[in-house]
């Protein structure tokens, strides 16, 4: 049996994993311009971020599962092992094409990490004690959000981009010597029987979904042959998956934990806080760029009144339920004051004021961080110990899929509102695409009569873009409602 400095510790470990592999969801962006003139291949820039994402998407709900079987030691340390291999190998990257294939690999080893740190969590603490330590490890992605731009932009700036990577193998050292040195697990007693066919089938349903939220829209249109195949290759292949998981020894995802209310209500709600808590707050940095006038790193720091009310609400969260034990009222006050800051932020246009911007991005955040952490508790009491990876990866991978599809939907969205908009405001059709016109510097080249066109008519489209995430968020509360109090069990 553990002690509490020898918890601790570990838990420590799993920050700094968890911290490592989200920042570096992140930090690339403001490193890409100094990666193209050292390496070249501009037409495969866009991958260098995609098959990160893609990989990670793949492997998180595949890993806990992995957990469950081979024991989450292994698999947490496999995939920390992978992480600072494949972040050595990007940091040394001698092309493109190999810099997108070892970030292939640095984001399969970071799904790894991410899915056993809260598998883990699980298993260090009782449940009360695990939410407020899960409030903690909130604050990873908040700061991963802020600080990733700013962390890639001053490496590049004073040392190489290659240190973006190499970065992490000092903290990966700690992690791993931490893991080492103090977590001490009882290995399953069950003897692993893998599901091949539902990971076949799962990897290849996600990378087709992950690939049609990441091109339509952008690189496709949406009623391109592309984007069509993948989304229908998407269907069918989640179709055909749950049905091989209904006959499957060991499934990737057991079909008895949807039959727990919990579980399934813990999913919704996850999916629904992934498209408004972080799909749509990927538009706002957007919104002061092209309506503000302010720069990419001034708009990526106006965020933090958002990232402080999620810290404050995770925190505030676990807490709670480790001094009480009930939780079953917070999803759907997560989605009650996630509407409310959507829709305060749906009012916002060019003249409002940055101290209201940073009130309305407050509450959005702490209604998104209200139930963050919390669904993972939820879904992690609804599973049997034998199950708990597949029950924390799940629940982690529904509120990825459920960013992505935010994401594309209101990309959609945002660009065809825009795109009617602008054309009653700009005369002569002299404003460019809305790929070209949302950036600052080409904004920065257009007469002022058409700049001030571009951003009423963002303001506009912004508008209506956060109004259709309020039938998105009411959903979540519906469901939310059904979610009962549930003793939380005790560590086994």
């Amino acid at each position: 049996m553990m002690g509490r400095r020898d918890r601790l510790l570990v838990f420590g470990g799993l920050m700094l994993a968890g911290l490592m592999s989200s920042l570096d969801a992140t930090v690339l962006g403001t490193a890409l311009p100094a990666i193209v003139g050292d390496l070249g291949g501009r037409d495969g820039l866009a991958w260098v971020s995609t098959a990160y994402v893609l990989a990670t998407s793949v492997t998180v709900p595949l890993s806990g599962r992995l957990g469950d079987l081979f024991g989450r030691k292994p698999v947490f340390l496999a995939g920390l092992l992978g992480f600072l291999a494949g972040s050595a190998a990007c940091g040394a990257a001698p092309s493109m094409g190999w810099l997108i294939a070892f970030r292939a690999v640095q984001g399969a080893a970071a799904g790894c990490l991410m899915s056993s740190m809260f598998a883990l969590s699980g298993e260090l603490f009782e449940p009360r004690e695990r939410a407020r330590y899960q409030g903690y490890s909130a604050a990873i992605f908040a700061v991963s959000a802020i600080a990733g731009p700013l962390i890639g932009g001053f490496l590049t700036d004073h040392a190489s981009w290659r240190w973006v990577f190499y970065v992490n193998l000092p903290l990966g050292a700690v992690a791993l010597a931490t893991t080492l040195l103090f977590l001490r697990l009882p290995r399953p007693e069950r003897r692993p029987r893998i599901d091949y066919l539902g990971i076949g089938l799962l990897g290849a349903a996600v990378t087709c979904f992950t690939l049609f939220t990441s091109w339509a829209g952008t690189r496709h249109g949406w009623d391109s042959p592309v984007i069509l195949g993948l989304g229908a290759g998407a269907v069918v292949l989640f179709a055909v998956w749950v049905f091989a998981e209904r006959r499957a020894a060991e499934p990737v995802i057991p079909p008895e934990l949807f039959r727990d209310r919990s579980f399934s209500v813990a999913c919704v709600v996850a999916a629904v806080g992934g498209a408004t808590g972080f799909g749509l707050a990927t538009y706002l940095p957007m919104f002061f760029q092209v309506v503000g006038g302010v720069g990419a790193t001034e708009s990526g720091l106006l965020l933090l009144p958002m990232m402080i009310g999620l810290l404050a609400a995770s925190m505030g969260a676990g807490r709670h339920i480790a001094r009480t034990g009930r939780y079953h009222r917070l999803p759907a006050a997560s989605m009650l004051i996630s509407a409310l800051g959507v829709a305060l932020l749906a009012t916002m246009d060019v003249h409002t004021g940055l101290v209201t911007a940073g009130l309305f991005m407050a509450i959005l955040g702490f209604g998104a961080g209200l139930s963050q952490q919390v669904v993972v508790l939820i879904a992690q009491n609804a599973a049997p110990r034998r199950d708990l990876g597949a029950a924390s990866s799940g629940v982690f991978a529904t509120r990825m899929l459920g960013t992505a599809a935010g994401m594309a939907v209101f990309g959609g969205i945002v660009s065809n509102r825009f795109a009617e908009e602008v054309a009653s405001r700009v005369p002569d059709g002299r404003v460019p695409p809305f790929e070209d016109a949302v950036r600052p510097e080409v904004l920065g080249t257009l007469p002022a009569p058409v700049r001030d066109g571009v951003a009423e008519a963002f303001a506009r489209a912004f508008s209506d873009l956060f109004l259709a995430g309020l039938p998105l968020l009411a959903a979540g509360a519906a469901a939310a409602v059904l979610l009962r109090n549930v003793p939380l069990k005790p560590r086994e």
